[in-house]
């Protein structure tokens, strides 16, 4: 694939950067010459994500850099976004991607505790982010928020309203951003994605049959890569070509959304 350095000269931190779509939209941000924040808990997976980045995008002059952050601390949030203008002087591009992994539950049955983890990860780590980068875009008249939201939501799959709800919270906070911001050159978009990621893999050990049904039943009928399929959307949308872009909810998984995924998981009551 041809590169032309889409984002030479634009700082993107990216929340769970070290593992899954993170990790493939942080190396697609360093393949168009982007410096990259991996922010990640996993000190060993952060690390390995920006010595692999190095090492594969020197041509490009990309730059990366791990900062330990546990997102669900709105204290490591801000400290997250303080380093990495204190490092590079600046941030343009925020994606919210970090996620809690696994974790099913009839409705009925779903703790507190359950529901509070989804809503600290999913939504409260995303609002204190956009909140702390916001003073930093609207300083330089420019800014880029892409938050990972997911068909589950939008079309309300069972047995995981905690991630459902979680992530319908953030996805219009993400919709609020764009209509409040966009007079500060500020776009904020969603990206629904369906890739092969430690949780989809989860997922086909959970429940084999599902799996198969749901990946066959895909307009395109196989799961999508990290960084080739997800990865050059997320470009466009942190880069100059998406300047006119705000506001929306693109679906990025093989046209699973048309009729919506065949979800035939069951649980007992």
């Amino acid at each position: 694939m041809t590169k032309c350095n889409k984002l030479t000269d634009r700082v993107a931190i990216v929340t769970g950067g070290g593992r899954g779509v993170g990790l493939g939209v942080a190396r697609a941000f360093a393949a168009e010459g982007g410096t990259v924040v991996v922010a990640n808990r996993s000190a060993e997976k952060g690390e390995a994500a920006v010595s692999a980045i190095e090492a594969d995008f020197k041509a490009t002059g990309a730059r990366a850099l791990y900062i330990e952050t546990d997102v669900s601390d709105k204290d490591s949030v801000l400290a997250m976004v303080e380093q990495t203008v204190a490092v590079f002087g600046r941030v343009d591009i925020l994606v919210n991607n970090a996620t809690p992994t696994g974790g099913t539950s009839r409705l009925e049955n779903m703790s507190d505790d359950a529901m509070r983890e989804h809503m600290e990860v999913n939504y409260f780590a995303s609002f204190w982010a956009m909140q702390a980068c916001f003073p930093h875009m609207k300083a330089n008249d420019w800014g880029r928020i892409i938050t990972m939201c997911s068909l589950n939501g939008v079309n309300a799959h069972r047995y995981s309203a905690m991630y459902n709800g979680s992530k319908e919270g953030v996805r219009a906070v993400t919709r609020t951003a764009a209509a409040e911001w966009g007079r500060y050159g500020i776009t904020a978009n969603v990206l629904c994605p369906f890739a092969e990621t430690p949780s989809w893999e989860g997922f086909k050990h959970f429940a084999p049959e599902a799996a198969r049904t749901i990946e066959q039943s895909n307009p395109i009928p196989h799961i999508g890569d990290c960084e080739t399929d997800i990865g050059p959307v997320a470009v466009f949308l942190a880069s100059e070509d998406s300047r006119y872009v705000t506001g929306n909810t693109i679906h990025v998984d093989g046209g699973g959304h048309i009729n919506g995924v065949a979800w035939q998981m069951e649980l007992p009551e």
